[in-house]
């Protein structure tokens, strides 16, 4: 029972500490995109080009799966006597004049789907636009001052003045558990490849990450993998200790057994690997057990979200798991490892029971 106990805790910490990693990274990538493509003013009513000649050598970079055109402007909803601030980021393949507004502003406003919603764009003048909210999407960073609303490209284009081949930013999409080093890298290469193209339209794009982008989201997610380590050295620990205790109570018990392996031959190394492998045995049925506990509550966790959060601290509302079966695996392979070291301790005083007074005893 101690050894399943300590094994659903690794096994949900890594599941928790995983999940967090890929929500709140989904969530920063929705906002700045993984890596971001955008022009050096930083402003976003200056355009860039909707195509750029290095598109081809930037989407052959290892782990990007596309390129998407932006257009981002910050807007204002006003619903009765609530006004709050927005930011709209227009994507392609949308329906003309729909948005998609995220829960939370969803509950701000107490609009739904189906009704009406009327932006307000302050720039030059003052502008003025009415949607119709088809749907209203999780949003998986959920801060109230970065409120995401999802526009067509073309509806953001027009309220601009742009052409077809003008956009604020292009967001580069990368796969989901790519290193955040590997991440920054790539960054680093693209505003290479980007400077030396001989484009005057390139040279003068800025390449940011969403890590350099949200640097206090990704230090946080920094301590909380340093937390889930902590954790798996101290349930670890816990599991193997309970195990020394029981191996050596095992061997306190069969001290006249040993005496007598050792009377007909058997030496120390040899009777230590089979009390070993008898406490291995009890490890990895702990080990079964616990596992198959941890992944029934991930799957209730993730299907009913069982546990809230304030997302004023933890970016999300609920507690978010992500079953990352590699890292799972290796939480696993080092915790029995680690154990199984352990469980080396005791056997040490196989060594020092003389047969002859054990024997004699019995």
């Amino acid at each position: 029972m101690a050894i399943a106990v300590s094994f659903f805790v690794i096994i949900v910490a890594v599941a928790v500490s995983s999940g967090f990693r890929s929500a709140i990274r989904e969530g920063v990538a929705q906002l700045a995109g993984d890596i971001r493509i955008s022009p050096y003013t930083g402003d976003e009513s200056v355009p860039m080009p909707r195509h750029l000649p290095s598109e081809e050598a930037l989407l052959a970079f290892p782990g990007v799966q596309e390129l998407v055109p932006a257009v981002v402007r910050a807007g204002i909803v006003k619903q009765g006597d609530t006004v709050h601030g927005v930011l709209v980021k227009g994507v392609p393949d949308r329906s003309p004049l729909t948005v998609s507004i995220p829960k939370r502003l969803s509950e701000i406003t107490g609009l739904g789907a189906g009704d009406p919603i009327t932006l307000y764009f302050i720039g030059e003048k003052l502008r003025v636009r009415r949607f119709t909210i088809d749907t209203v999407h999780q949003d998986l960073l959920e801060l109230d001052d970065n409120l995401l609303v999802y526009a067509r490209l073309e509806d953001l284009q027009r309220l601009n003045g742009w052409s077809e081949d003008q956009v604020s930013c292009i967001d580069v999409r990368v796969t989901a558990d790519l290193p955040r080093a590997q991440v920054e890298r790539m960054a680093l290469g693209m505003s290479t490849l980007l400077l030396e193209s001989g484009s005057e339209a390139e040279e003068n794009l800025f390449v940011s990450t969403a890590g350099s982008s949200y640097p206090q989201v990704f230090d946080w997610l920094g301590l909380l993998d340093f937390n889930v380590v902590i954790i798996l050295v101290l349930m670890t620990l816990v599991a193997g200790f309970n195990m020394v205790s029981g191996l050596l109570v095992m061997l306190l018990r069969n001290i006249a057994t040993i005496g007598t392996l050792k009377t007909l031959g058997m030496d120390n190394r040899a009777i230590g690997r089979l009390f070993v492998t008898i406490g291995a045995k009890a490890v990895l049925k702990g080990m079964l057990t616990g596992n198959v506990l941890a992944l029934l509550f991930c799957w209730a966790e993730k299907t009913w979200h069982l546990i809230p959060l304030d997302p004023a601290n933890y970016f999300v509302s609920w507690v978010p798991v992500h079953v990352n079966v590699p890292w799972i695996l290796a939480a696993d392979a080092i915790a029995f490892l680690g154990i199984l070291a352990l469980l080396w301790l005791p056997s040490r005083v196989i060594a020092r029971i003389d047969p002859a007074a054990t024997v004699k005893a019995d």
